[in-house]
């Protein structure tokens, strides 16, 4: 057995077991991290962080290509060991969890490259935590219906790409929202390669209040169940709302999940729109374990 040292953290309840790894010396199975996240068994959360320099992961080498500033690499696997390309609310816990260890310094104003699989993410601070260009995202053709259980009805969905995949769909008011069962994984036709995550949107009453959009969430991560927030999962909600709701839509929007409240925002880049994630990161204990 191996003993390695931990942190547990979470951003607006999205937690994971943190592990820094700089030289990447661990090899961690699916296995491994699904026992580490398991909440009987193991420390629990909904996913694995790895922190280890891009130079010494395979993978590292694009992300060293696509910005040679981007000294750590963010291996994130889910809580049943399988791979994602990215993690809105992880990303900015990695943030806070490589500076707490002083790995790296970000100063207020400054920029903090992160190599993910879904390509270079830059974070920056903020006044109640960190702040993520998700880079541009992507509507996908067609329109997937979704059937949740105990919703009375499948719904048509928007899918969306940020860079994980997602399926958004609305409900009709705060009764489906929290009557729907997602104990179960959403069955999304036609059933997208390589899964994908699916968010339950209610857009609140009035829309728009102050300028700003405001929405209410549940999601379905892929390779975890039900989560208390997802943070590229809150981007597309805001996404897929703005969509529906027209070019009269702000490009600010609030978006509550059962962990807390993010933010999002949609700006323009030289390759096209870039959407944002802000809010909160914490680090909650310490500890080792065997795996």
């Amino acid at each position: 057995m191996t003993t390695i040292a931990f942190t547990k953290g979470h951003g607006t309840g999205n937690d994971f077991v943190l592990v820094a790894d700089p030289d990447g010396e661990l090899d961690l199975t699916p296995a491994d991290v699904a026992a580490l996240c398991d909440r009987h068994f193991g420390v629990g959360a909904d996913g694995l962080l790895r922190a280890v320099r891009s130079r010494s992961i395979d993978v590292g080498a694009d992300a060293l290509a696509e910005d040679a500033d981007a000294e750590w690499f963010m291996d994130y696997r889910n809580a049943d060991g399988s791979i994602a390309e990215m993690c809105g609310n992880g990303i900015r816990v990695f943030t806070r969890f490589l500076i707490d260890e002083g790995l790296a310094e970000l100063a207020s104003g400054d920029t903090l490259a992160i190599g993910t699989r879904g390509g270079v993410r830059d974070v920056q601070r903020t006044t109640d935590g960190f702040a993520v260009d998700l880079g541009r995202w992507r509507l996908e053709g067609g329109e997937p219906l979704v059937h949740v259980k105990s919703l009375p009805v499948a719904r048509p969905g928007v899918a969306i790409t940020v860079p994980n995949p997602h399926v958004v769909i609305a409900v009709a008011d705060e009764s489906e929202l929290e009557n729907a069962d997602l104990a179960y994984i959403p069955v999304v036709e036609p059933d997208p390669q390589g899964g994908t995550n699916v968010e339950l949107v209610l857009p609140a009453d009035p829309l728009v209040k102050d300028a700003v959009g405001r929405i209410r969430m549940r999601v379905h991560e892929r390779g975890v169940g039900e989560t208390l927030s997802c943070g590229t999962g809150a981007a597309a909600a805001a996404l897929a709302t703005r969509h529906w709701a027209g070019a009269s839509a702000p490009n600010d929007w609030r978006v509550e999940v059962p962990g807390g409240v993010v933010g999002v925002r949609m700006f323009p880049a030289e390759d096209g729109e870039h959407v944002s994630l802000s809010g909160p990161a914490e680090l909650v204990f310490r500890g080792t374990a065997e795996i």
